[in-house]
């Protein structure tokens, strides 16, 4: 985290995509409920603080918006690629399957 954030600090380019990135956060979050106080994302857009909040921007919403989310994330392991996270026999709650992806049973489509 203190190598990213010297970065940012020599780095122009990232800078400026950090700070994009930061923005894109802020209006997603807000766009669901303005938090009162205005609290910070992770440290952004001027360090690094917080890696669990650049990698789940970048799970949410891709990759390419958030470049110290992408990094951080191509550094983890593989850890979603040993197949399901759940036994398939799971009778647990359904959510959605476009949210959820394949770890999750899909609720069955509105028949009214």
């Amino acid at each position: 985290m203190r190598q990213m954030s010297a970065r940012l600090q020599t780095d122009d380019e990232l800078a400026a995509a950090y700070e994009a990135a930061h923005r894109d956060y802020l209006e997603r979050r807000d766009a669901v409920e303005r938090l009162p106080g205005d609290p910070g994302v992770g440290g952004m857009p001027t360090r690094v603080k917080c890696l669990h909040v650049l990698v789940a921007h970048s799970l949410a919403v891709g990759p390419g918006v958030n470049p110290l989310g992408d990094e951080t994330l191509a550094l983890l392991p593989r850890w979603g690629s040993a197949g399901p996270c759940v036994d398939a026999s799971f009778a647990g709650p359904c959510v959605d399957a476009s949210f959820a992806g394949p770890c999750v049973e899909a609720a069955p489509a509105d028949e009214s």
